[in-house]
Protein backbone atom coordinates (compact mmCIF):
# COMPACT_ATOMS: atom_id res chain seq x y z
CA UNK A 1 0.00 0.00 0.00
CA UNK A 2 3.12 2.14 0.72
CA UNK A 3 4.23 1.67 -2.98
CA UNK A 4 1.50 1.70 -4.34
CA UNK A 5 -1.39 3.87 -2.80
CA UNK A 6 -5.04 3.49 -3.94
CA UNK A 7 -6.33 5.84 -6.32
CA UNK A 8 -9.38 7.71 -5.76
CA UNK A 9 -12.17 6.85 -8.71
CA UNK A 10 -15.58 8.13 -9.36
CA UNK A 11 -17.96 6.24 -11.17
CA UNK A 12 -21.85 5.63 -11.60
CA UNK A 13 -22.57 3.72 -8.13
CA UNK A 14 -24.94 0.25 -8.56
CA UNK A 15 -26.44 1.29 -11.78
CA UNK A 16 -25.00 2.84 -15.25
CA UNK A 17 -26.65 5.96 -14.70
CA UNK A 18 -26.29 5.69 -11.16
CA UNK A 19 -25.35 8.54 -8.74
CA UNK A 20 -21.71 9.21 -8.82
CA UNK A 21 -19.37 8.10 -5.94
CA UNK A 22 -15.66 8.41 -5.07
CA UNK A 23 -13.86 4.89 -4.26
CA UNK A 24 -10.43 4.26 -3.57
CA UNK A 25 -9.04 1.49 -5.09
CA UNK A 26 -6.01 -1.16 -4.34
CA UNK A 27 -6.05 -2.22 -8.33
CA UNK A 28 -6.42 0.02 -11.03
CA UNK A 29 -5.91 -0.42 -14.80
CA UNK A 30 -2.76 0.23 -16.97
CA UNK A 31 -3.98 3.72 -16.78
CA UNK A 32 -4.88 4.42 -13.71
CA UNK A 33 -8.58 3.98 -13.85
CA UNK A 34 -10.95 1.57 -13.15
CA UNK A 35 -10.34 -2.46 -13.84
CA UNK A 36 -12.28 -3.73 -16.49
CA UNK A 37 -13.45 -7.76 -16.20
CA UNK A 38 -12.79 -8.66 -19.92
CA UNK A 39 -9.36 -6.69 -19.87
CA UNK A 40 -8.63 -8.46 -16.53
CA UNK A 41 -9.93 -11.94 -17.52
CA UNK A 42 -7.76 -11.59 -20.98
CA UNK A 43 -4.84 -10.37 -19.64
CA UNK A 44 -2.85 -10.98 -16.65
CA UNK A 45 -5.71 -13.38 -15.47
CA UNK A 46 -4.69 -16.16 -18.45
CA UNK A 47 -0.77 -15.30 -18.31
CA UNK A 48 -1.20 -16.69 -15.09
CA UNK A 49 -3.02 -19.47 -15.71
CA UNK A 50 -0.88 -20.63 -18.37
CA UNK A 51 2.15 -19.89 -15.87
CA UNK A 52 0.89 -21.94 -13.58
CA UNK A 53 -0.23 -24.88 -16.29
CA UNK A 54 -3.91 -24.80 -15.55
CA UNK A 55 -3.55 -23.41 -19.65
CA UNK A 56 -1.52 -24.15 -22.26
CA UNK A 57 1.06 -20.95 -23.43
CA UNK A 58 -0.14 -19.94 -26.70
CA UNK A 59 1.94 -19.50 -29.78
CA UNK A 60 3.39 -16.13 -30.31
CA UNK A 61 0.34 -14.06 -32.11
CA UNK A 62 -1.96 -16.53 -30.83
CA UNK A 63 -4.64 -15.76 -28.03
CA UNK A 64 -4.88 -17.55 -24.78
CA UNK A 65 -7.52 -20.53 -24.88
CA UNK A 66 -10.85 -20.40 -23.65
CA UNK A 67 -11.06 -21.24 -20.25
CA UNK A 68 -14.70 -20.55 -18.41
CA UNK A 69 -13.86 -22.95 -16.10
CA UNK A 70 -11.08 -20.92 -14.70
CA UNK A 71 -12.22 -17.40 -15.59
CA UNK A 72 -12.65 -14.59 -13.28
CA UNK A 73 -16.17 -15.32 -13.20
CA UNK A 74 -15.29 -18.33 -11.13
CA UNK A 75 -13.77 -16.55 -9.04
CA UNK A 76 -17.65 -14.82 -8.47
CA UNK A 77 -19.21 -17.65 -7.64
CA UNK A 78 -16.39 -18.88 -5.02
CA UNK A 79 -17.14 -15.82 -3.15
CA UNK A 80 -21.00 -16.41 -3.02
CA UNK A 81 -20.51 -19.79 -1.70
CA UNK A 82 -18.09 -19.19 0.75
CA UNK A 83 -20.51 -16.56 2.46
CA UNK A 84 -23.34 -18.65 2.01
CA UNK A 85 -21.28 -21.48 3.92
CA UNK A 86 -20.73 -19.32 6.46
CA UNK A 87 -24.74 -18.55 6.50
CA UNK A 88 -24.48 -14.97 4.79
CA UNK A 89 -28.28 -14.33 3.73
CA UNK A 90 -29.87 -14.44 0.24
CA UNK A 91 -30.52 -10.94 0.76
CA UNK A 92 -27.58 -8.95 1.35
CA UNK A 93 -25.66 -11.75 -0.56
CA UNK A 94 -27.95 -10.37 -3.61
CA UNK A 95 -26.28 -6.92 -2.59
CA UNK A 96 -23.15 -7.78 -2.46
CA UNK A 97 -23.27 -9.17 -6.20
CA UNK A 98 -25.29 -6.21 -7.30
CA UNK A 99 -28.70 -8.50 -8.24
CA UNK A 100 -31.45 -6.16 -8.14
CA UNK A 101 -33.71 -9.44 -7.23
CA UNK A 102 -32.28 -11.50 -4.16
CA UNK A 103 -35.45 -14.60 -6.23
CA UNK A 104 -32.17 -14.67 -8.53
CA UNK A 105 -29.33 -14.97 -6.12
CA UNK A 106 -31.41 -17.77 -4.72
CA UNK A 107 -32.27 -19.33 -7.78
CA UNK A 108 -28.57 -19.51 -8.85
CA UNK A 109 -26.96 -20.28 -5.06
CA UNK A 110 -30.16 -22.39 -3.34
CA UNK A 111 -28.04 -25.43 -4.16
CA UNK A 112 -25.11 -24.49 -2.33
CA UNK A 113 -26.97 -23.25 0.75
CA UNK A 114 -26.38 -25.07 3.67
CA UNK A 115 -29.24 -27.24 4.89
CA UNK A 116 -31.25 -25.44 7.80
CA UNK A 117 -30.60 -28.84 9.72
CA UNK A 118 -26.82 -29.00 9.80
CA UNK A 119 -26.68 -25.34 10.52
CA UNK A 120 -29.31 -25.85 13.75
CA UNK A 121 -26.53 -29.11 14.54
CA UNK A 122 -23.70 -26.06 14.05
CA UNK A 123 -25.07 -23.66 16.44
CA UNK A 124 -25.89 -26.18 19.08
CA UNK A 125 -22.58 -27.67 18.77
CA UNK A 126 -20.68 -24.45 19.19
CA UNK A 127 -22.50 -23.72 22.69
CA UNK A 128 -21.40 -26.99 24.15
CA UNK A 129 -17.99 -26.43 22.84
Amino acid sequence: MKRFPPVEITLPWKAIDGPPMTKRLIITGPRGGHVWRTSLNEEPWKRALAMAGVIPVPERGQPYAESHENGMHVLWHFYASVLLDAGENIKALAEYLGHSDPGLTLRVYAHLMPSSQERTRKVVAAVFV
